[in-house]
Order: C-alpha cells, then structure tokens, then sequence
C-alpha cells in the first residue's frame, strides 16, 4: 500500500495489440539489458513506440466489467478453495498490512498455505517503494518473503516500457517517488523529476513561460507526497507538447492507506490533475490492468485458473483478478466493508469474501 477489458486465460497483456504477447524478463537490471535485447528479437511481436499504437492502447484501456454471474458467497469452506488452486496473489495494504502495523494472524496463515505448497505472489499499486524496499518492509514485520514474490506498480511501470521498447535516448518524466526511479534506473533508462521537483515553485509574472525537455518520451505519475503545481505544469507540458509522449499511471487508487488510523487520498488524485489538464487517459499498468497478471502467469508458468486474487478493493483487486480469468476473495480489513459489497449499485461481485486471510486458519479449524 495497473486497466483492460475483461480477459480469459488468453488474456493479452494491457494496452498491447493481441497479435503481440512479448515474453517479460524475470529482473531487470545493467547487466541483464543485452540479455533482454536478444530475447525480444525472438519474439513474435510486433509492438511498437509510436503516436499509432499509443492512441490504440488508449482506446483498449478502458475497464469493463462483466456482469457478475451471482452475488459474492461468505467462505465458508477455506480448505475447499485452499486446495482448488495452486497461487495465491494478495495486495498489500489492507490485506497483509495497514500503514506500517501488520493485520493480525498473517503470519499464521501465510505459513499455512506455504505448508500446502502453495505458492505466494504479493501485488501491491503502491509505487513509492521499489521491490527491494519492499522486501525490507516485509522483513521489518517479520514476514519470510522473498524480492522474486513482489510485484509493486512501480516495478510495473519500468516493465510496461521495456515490453514497448521504448527509445533508450527518450527520457521519463516521474511524477512520483522513489521506488519508480529505482526501478527504472534498474531497467536502464534515463529519468528526471521525482522528489526533487517537490520544492519547486513557479514565480508567475507577465509573459513566463515554462521551458520542458522536448527529449521527455514519457510521463509517469504514481502516488506522490511531494505533489506541487510545478509537476502537473512539467508533466502537462510534455505531454502536450512532446510528440507522441506516453501518459502512464502506475494505479488510479482513490485512498490509500498512509496510516493505520484513516483512509489518505491515493495516487488516483495525482493521476486526476494530469487528465484535467492534457485532457488525456493513461495507460495504466497497476491492478486492475491484466499487465501485471499477464506477467506473473509467463514468469512462473501459471495457469490463470489456478489463481486466487485476494485483496480489499473491489474496482481494483477483485477486478484484477475477473479480467486476469482467477478465483477471487474479497477481505474486509481494508476499503471495503459488507455494506459496500452488497451495496445494489455495486457490480463487482467476488467469488468469496471474509473478513480478514487469517479467517483461512478459523474456518480450517471448524471443518476439521
């Protein structure tokens, strides 16, 4: 603490041609970039870095939810859903954590599952932090969890424009923090703004104008603490100016949760001053996009059936996991509570819902 329309287990990746299903590398870094190179010239694909193609991602982006079949069961039966798949993908914030305070009996459970063989995948829109801090996070709570099981929007962000090859000589606009820097330092391209521009200001006085790098190829906005009017002027600029300069979200999150005591706007606030002013719709490579899905699935050769999406947000998580073709369990320890879940305007409709993961080892024990 990613959009498409809804896909089957030959779900496309998000905002990519569905004749193009390039295969993602499993890190990125310097001395994996050549590596990467060669295996794209392998591939089948045909994607390019062109105004073309983007204004056809853009078109493909828009979420659309199928119509739920039926409305959401309690769970009742953990073991039955425990044994029916074989990954389990949780968010972060408000499934594992709040803020910095851990959701009770996560460790339990997540050693439950680990001792069924089950394999754990943790996905959070959260781009602050690159997959290596989050690794630190993990720790600093006292959870086993590996750098190769996280997937956080920022990771996504660097991996969305390898998968496009874009021009290593166009450089990134980063409305964001420091985790989508990190990342796309790691992925080898070139970047500015980030939190250094949090202390800009613009002196407004007759006939300024406010130069840009027309070398800006892309602008990326994640959730940002250091958000100003320089940003959104900045990333505006290049986006209207720059020729055929890509507008990537990492997420559109409404609220996020900053601290365990109350819901903190989300980086869908940032992502929103960016389209009132350019007038444009991201690319947005963060849940409910099928990118990161689509991803995980080629890297460890999952079937998407074989899935369970486990998360607290409904147009988000659970949506994810619909488009992504999975099994989906909605817990109310974070946004969501029952009311909005049952809520008759509401038609996101998961699989399973319960109140906290740690009811896994509850309602285990009373079917025993």
């Amino acid at each position: 603490m990613l959009v498409s329309t809804g896909a089957t287990a030959a779900a496309v990746f998000n905002c990519i041609s569905s004749s193009s299903l390039p295969i993602f590398p499993t890190s990125f870094s310097s001395s994996s970039s050549s590596s990467l190179i060669n295996d794209k010239k392998k591939l089948n694909a045909t994607v390019g870095w062109s105004s073309n193609r983007m204004e056809t991602k853009k078109k493909s982006s828009v979420v659309t939810s199928a119509a739920a079949s039926a409305v959401a069961q309690p769970l009742v039966d953990a073991d039955s859903l425990i044994d029916s798949v074989e990954t389990f993908i949780f968010d972060c914030d408000g499934v594992i954590w709040k803020g910095d305070s851990l959701i009770e009996g996560v460790p339990e459970t997540l050693e439950l599952l680990r001792s069924k063989g089950k394999r754990l995948v943790f996905v959070t829109n959260n781009s602050t932090k690159s997959r290596k801090q989050y690794g630190k996070k993990f720790e600093t709570l006292g959870l086993n969890v590996n750098e190769e099981e996280i997937f956080a929007s920022s990771f996504a962000a660097a991996a969305y424009l390898q998968s496009i090859d874009f021009p290593k000589d166009k450089k990134i606009y980063v409305i964001g923090e420091e985790g989508i820097l990190i990342e796309l330092e790691l992925a080898g391209f070139s970047y500015l703004g980030g939190p250094e521009d949090g202390g800009k200001k613009i002196e407004l006085k007759p006939g300024f104008l406010m130069e840009h790098d027309e070398d800006v190829g892309a602008v990326v906005v994640g959730f940002d603490r250091y958000f100003n009017y320089y940003k959104v002027q900045y990333g505006t600029l290049c986006i209207r100016e720059n020729p055929g300069c890509l507008f990537l979200a990492t997420n559109r999150d409404a609220v996020t949760h900053l601290t365990d005591a109350q819901e903190w706007a989300g980086g869908g606030s940032m992502v929103g001053a960016l389209v009132g002013s350019t007038q444009r719709e991201p690319t947005t490579v963060g849940k409910p996009s099928t990118f990161m899905m689509d991803y995980l699935a080629t890297k460890f050769g999952i079937t998407k059936s074989q899935i369970c999406m486990v998360g607290d947000r409904l147009d988000t998580d659970i949506l994810f996991g619909q488009n992504g073709g999975c099994k989906t369990l909605l817990v109310l320890s974070g946004v969501t509570s029952l009311s909005m879940l049952q809520n008759p305007n509401n038609s996101i409709q998961p699989d399973f819902y319960t109140n906290k993961i740690s009811d896994f080892l509850s309602l285990k024990a009373a079917n025993v």
